[in-house]
């Protein structure tokens, strides 16, 4: 296992500009995190060996290629067993059209958002994940009408304070 280094500044400004635009050139990412190319290569080498940098992609224009239909799920399971939420969870990661799920705590134990090409759609996984026996006991459905805010990035530099 490798020791995580710790993060300065530096680094923190480097991951946040790399989540934004993950094709950025060395020199243009250097240039605003104000380091010279050679040093900041180092640093986005050693950040990926560390596993901060995990995978690089393209996030996808989804209306361009057609109707989707976003539905977040709130799930109650029958139990509160271990042996059920890890065979839910199990299933759960099965399923390519579940984008997002949670464990929370609240009136209900998941929150799950799936992403289908309708509700016709959306319902037929919901009837096959309910045929699984994954301890189901009750589900409510809420479907996205329009999302005005979806950000493919985090806060990084918002949220954590770097070490000096």
């Amino acid at each position: 296992m490798i020791d995580s280094p710790k993060l300065d500044r530096i680094d923190v400004r480097i991951l946040s500009h790399l989540q934004k635009n993950g094709r950025i050139s060395n020199v243009h990412l250097a240039d605003a995190v104000g380091l010279s190319p050679s040093p900041c290569l180092t640093r986005v080498k050693r950040l990926e060996k560390a596993g901060y940098i995990t995978n690089y992609g393209a996030h996808i224009e989804l209306e361009k290629l057609g109707t989707v239909q976003r539905v977040f799920t709130q799930i109650t399971l029958t139990d509160h067993r271990p042996d059920h939420f890890a065979k839910f969870e199990a299933c759960i990661r099965k399923i390519d059209e579940v984008q997002e799920c949670h464990l929370v705590s609240g009136g209900f134990d998941y929150q799950l958002v799936f992403l289908t090409r309708n509700v016709v759609h959306y319902q037929t996984v919901m009837e096959e994940l309910l045929d699984q026996n994954t301890f189901i006991d009750k589900y409510f459905s809420y479907i996205v009408i329009k999302s005005p805010v979806v950000k493919q990035y985090y806060p990084i530099e918002n949220l954590f304070e770097p070490t000096e």
